[in-house]
């Protein structure tokens, strides 16, 4: 039932993801989805701007590197990051300056590189150091890397991120952890705003996608399916409802169990049941 890796739709989910990151200060914050840079197909997977409001330090730490026009490169978890991929990305950067609509009206003094991946990119960190290039972990997960470029860069692996603060990050996995997505959900419940809810939609729909199995045992968990209840929209439960059918009729023909069986052997909650045998 799981979508095939090639169709799951990893950046929108990672947009929704950097809002949820940065939601303490999104009112201050203009995010640009696959921002163009010219005519010709040349795009950054996401462009932030500070707008006048924002005067101080963005709290969340991922965003603490960021001035006033922040580009941002997203690597899906099935994806390489070289050295290539770095400097592809500061070229953006470059060229999103040359495109101003005047004269230096995006000060490089006033633009960052934020590149995100799940899995720690070892040997373009080395090539990176090779080429002359300092790598600091400034935070868990958070490696700035400094010498020999025109503006302040960053690596943001997270996997590694922080778990308390970092989940919606954290999820966006094909092994993602089920003590990652509890601390998503119990967060998630909290946060009740129209575009705070669609952003949880789009993180959720990929994450379980991905992690369909998983999510099918947390679901089990009284208190996990309540939450999962409040924040999935019904596409969601309605493709696990699909799944939990498939189950129960395959169980039913290979094994000759009643359908009440099935659910036992599928540990399906005895209040969820009605609704299977309904369309049985």
């Amino acid at each position: 039932m799981t979508d095939s890796p090639d169709k799951i739709q990893w950046h929108p989910a990672f947009y929704a993801a950097a809002g949820l990151e940065l939601q303490a200060n999104i009112e201050e914050l203009e995010l640009i989805p696959e921002y163009n840079l010219s005519k010709e197909p040349i795009r950054i997977d996401l462009l932030i701007i500070k707008n006048g409001k924002q005067t101080g330090k963005i709290k969340n730490e991922i965003g603490h590197i960021m001035k006033k026009y922040n580009v941002i490169e997203y690597k899906s978890p099935d994806d390489s990051l070289t050295i290539d991929d770095f400097y592809k990305t500061i070229g953006y950067a470059c060229l999103y300056k040359g495109y101003g609509e005047s004269i230096d009206k995006i000060p490089l003094s006033e633009l960052t590189v934020s590149v995100f991946r799940e899995a720690h990119p070892r040997e373009m960190f080395l090539s990176l150091e090779k080429e002359g290039h300092k790598i600091e972990e400034k935070y868990s997960g958070i490696y700035y890397v400094t010498n020999k470029l025109p503006f302040p860069a960053q690596v943001v692996v997270t996997r590694e991120l922080s778990k308390e603060t970092h989940s919606s990050l954290r999820i966006l996995s094909n092994h993602a952890n089920k003590e990652d997505i509890q601390t998503f959900l119990k967060a998630a419940r909290k946060m009740t705003s129209p575009r705070e809810r669609n952003n949880i939609d789009a993180v959720l729909q990929v994450s379980v996608s991905v992690n369909f199995e998983l999510y099918q045992r947390i679901r089990r968990d009284a208190v996990m399916c309540e939450a999962m209840r409040e924040l999935m929209k019904d596409e969601i439960n309605e493709k696990i409802n699909e799944a939990h059918m498939k189950d129960i009729k395959n169980i039913m023909e290979s094994l000759k169990y009643t359908a009440e069986q099935a659910m036992d052997l599928l540990k399906i909650p005895k209040s969820e049941r009605a609704s299977y045998l309904a369309k049985l």
